[in-house]
């Protein structure tokens, strides 16, 4: 049996330490935004990028991309987490919560996210449980349970294994539970998963959390084109 020396075993309980604490700064770093994670990008993994062939707003830009950069200027705006009812729906840029990021993602693309849930709900408020047969457009498009159903019945329903990393786009949106929401990154792990672009208060908006927020309840693709006319409403505060 080895033995070890006084000095050995101080050297020994040292190094552990060390490490110890070593671990605890990378996750401090990581947490508090400091640190920034290795990403990957599809041509990493030899995928292709999907585009939805859609450019509704007419600016150049397929609607996929900018999903996926009105997702990510909401990140970076970095809001403080605050789902208070708010009079009109819309709350101030500097406010929110993750299902604000959607309608902030297709905002971007020139859709009201907001005007599209509640005509549908006006039309069929019966596949809106979450409603509680009571319609509400300043509330109705910042519910996940709300969301979930419009997308299900609108847009293209994709696997929710997270390891099948071919299936996962940019731009999609995917649910955990009836609790959460975000966009999917063109960011990847080293194991191809990609990261996510959501809103629960934590100091990182765009991050490796896929595995982590929940049960994937829901994973869609969204095509404008796709949707009926009377849902192709385009954004306006006016509203």
């Amino acid at each position: 049996m080895l033995r070890m020396t006084p000095n050995g075993l101080r050297r020994f309980l040292a190094g552990v330490v060390a490490i110890v604490l070593l671990c605890i700064l990378w996750l401090s770093l990581d947490f508090f935004g400091i640190a920034v994670a290795p990403f990957y990008t599809n041509e990493d993994f030899s995928l292709p990028i999907n585009a939805s062939g859609t450019d509704f707003n007419q600016n150049g830009i397929d609607d996929t991309y900018d999903l996926l950069i009105g997702a990510r200027k909401d990140a970076q705006n970095h809001p403080v987490y605050d789902g208070s009812y708010v009079s009109g729906g819309y709350p101030p840029e500097n406010r929110g919560v993750c299902t604000d990021v959607v309608w902030r993602a297709f905002r971007e693309a020139g859709y009201s996210l907001k005007q599209m849930v509640d005509t549908d709900i006006r039309a069929s408020i019966e596949d809106y449980p979450r409603t509680g047969g009571v319609r509400d457009a300043n509330i109705d498009f910042r519910r996940v349970p709300n969301l979930r159903v419009f997308f299900s019945k609108y847009a293209q329903s994709l696997t929710t294994d997270p390891y099948d990393i071919g299936a996962w786009q940019a731009g999609d949106i995917v649910t955990f539970g009836d609790s959460h929401i975000g966009i999917i990154s063109d960011r990847r792990n080293a194991k191809g998963i990609p990261f996510l672009i959501h809103n629960s208060g934590q100091p990182h908006r765009e991050e490796d959390a896929l595995l982590r927020c929940g049960t994937i309840s829901g994973h869609f693709r969204f095509d404008g084109a796709s949707l009926p006319k009377e849902l192709q409403i385009s954004f306006s505060y006016s509203e």
